[in-house]
């Protein structure tokens, strides 16, 4: 479960769209992703409050429904299931981009048609499978990351492969100071650093399959955090003190950038492949999710009672099948604009996903009112630390990047899809429901 937990988080948001994050933050990025990696802690201990006290592989979107009604749990589940889906696409652009590296001619529309199909196949096999892909995975990219990190130390500190000359750390301030864009630069860097978390409210969805949740769950939350936070702040520290932060493209991954810089044309084409399976990991898992969502949004009337069936292994095949077809979208994607597509798809997701942390939060929230109305505070075996002011205080983090949404163009896209994706849902659950009435109206008739 950790190593599912790890490697759901690590995926394209640091190895590709931290080019992004360095371009409009600079060296500041490293400060970024420390304040936003504690108030992603904070988001995950609320989560673990609901896990170990009720298992669910329906997540936050069960608790929605079962504390603020059911359209909350309709609205978050699909809400989430789409932000899945947007974060495969996502990943699937930027493997076609790290196969460019090696062929640049090779199309990545074809890249990501093949990606999937795999991916496809992986899940429908069984969660022992998935399970296990996952795992070896999140191993390699994870092996990777701490030798780029021990490697890059040697290099800055003792001049490792670049003729006994230490490179030192001066390239985080040498290049217009700390802050090169200023606070507003700063500032603007947490919407990347935001999607770069996305997947560590995995450790939700898995609690409903875990044998031990009450001992597994906290243990993957509490230790998955100090590992990604040192991942995701020891790489960025490694990365712009090797190379200048204003000159690392979008072209491809930064790590590949780094390494070719420092003159090792091997260990770039190594950690091409590791991002690769890190891309491939955070599909693999992201999918899984997707499938368990459906499977849970039809268990409680909240999606076609096809999206119920499981398999004989287990597996809710028809929701794997559907998630996989609306994924083929980023196919046409990578055809179309496929300069564009990793931007778009990302910023769109982040709404999508800042709606399922929030709601995370304010499901706690009122969980943790309720239990303490009941008397049951003392039962809680993996509390919140800090509530209720670590509560709100995250709560009004997640509105501040929404927020901040609209100040970049690149982003912006995401503001104008959300009224969209809102209406569509309010849609589809009045149809829902009217369907659901008249049914009923015709068993009373008959």
């Amino acid at each position: 479960m950790q190593m599912i937990a790890i490697g759901s988080a690590i995926g394209v948001g640091l190895f590709y769209g931290s080019a992004s994050a360095i371009k409009i933050g600079g060296p500041s990025i490293v400060l970024a992703y420390l304040i936003g990696g504690i108030f992603i802690f904070l988001i995950m201990r609320a989560l673990g409050e609901l896990a170990v006290d009720e298992p669910n592989s329906g997540s936050f979107s069960a608790y929605a429904t079962r504390y603020f009604g059911r359209f909350a749990g309709f609205f978050t589940g699909w809400t989430y299931w789409f932000e899945c889906v947007l974060c495969i696409m996502a990943e699937a652009t930027a493997v076609g981009v790290y196969v460019q590296f090696w062929i640049p001619t090779f199309p990545q529309w074809i890249t990501a048609f093949i990606v999937l199909m795999v991916l496809l196949a992986v899940n429908l096999l069984g969660v022992k499978y998935y399970g296990e892909c996952e795992f070896w995975f999140s191993i390699i990219k994870v092996i990777a990351i701490i030798c780029m990190i021990i490697f890059g130390f040697l290099m800055i500190f003792f001049g490792f492969a670049n003729r006994g000359q230490a490179i030192g750390i001066s390239n985080l301030w040498k290049y217009g100071g700390f802050f090169p864009n200023g606070i507003k630069g700063f500032l603007s860097s947490f919407i990347f650093v935001t999607f770069a978390f996305a997947g560590v409210e995995l450790v939700g969805i898995t609690a409903g399959e875990a044998e031990n949740p009450k001992k597994s769950i906290p243990t993957a939350i509490n230790s998955v955090f100090w590992r990604v936070l040192i991942f995701y702040i020891g790489s960025m520290f490694v990365m712009l003190a090797l190379y200048p932060w204003n000159k690392i493209g979008v072209g491809g991954s930064p790590f590949v950038l780094v390494f070719e810089k420092v003159g090792i044309p091997a260990a770039a084409s190594v950690i091409n492949f590791v991002v690769l399976t890190a891309a491939f990991s955070s599909m693999n898992s992201n999918l899984y999710v997707d499938g368990r969502i459906l499977y849970s949004l039809a268990s409680n009337n909240n999606a076609p009672k096809a999206f119920g069936k499981l398999s004989k292994s287990g597996v809710p095949y028809a929701g794997i099948l559907f998630s996989s077809a609306v994924t083929v979208i980023a196919v046409v994607l990578n055809y179309v604009v496929p300069g564009k597509v990793f931007e778009y798809i990302s910023s769109i997701s982040t709404v999508a996903m800042l709606i399922a942390w929030g709601t995370i939060i304010c499901t706690q929230i009122k969980s943790r009112k309720q239990k303490n109305a009941e008397g049951d505070k003392t039962k809680l075996s993996f509390k919140m630390p800090l509530y209720p002011v670590a509560s709100y205080v995250t709560l009004i983090y997640l509105i501040t990047i929404f927020i901040s949404l609209g100040f970049l163009p690149s982003t912006r896209i995401a503001l104008y899809a959300t009224p969209v994706w809102v209406i569509c849902l309010i849609v589809l659950y009045k149809i829902l429901t009217r369907n659901e009435s008249k049914v009923e109206t015709n068993k009373k008739a008959n």
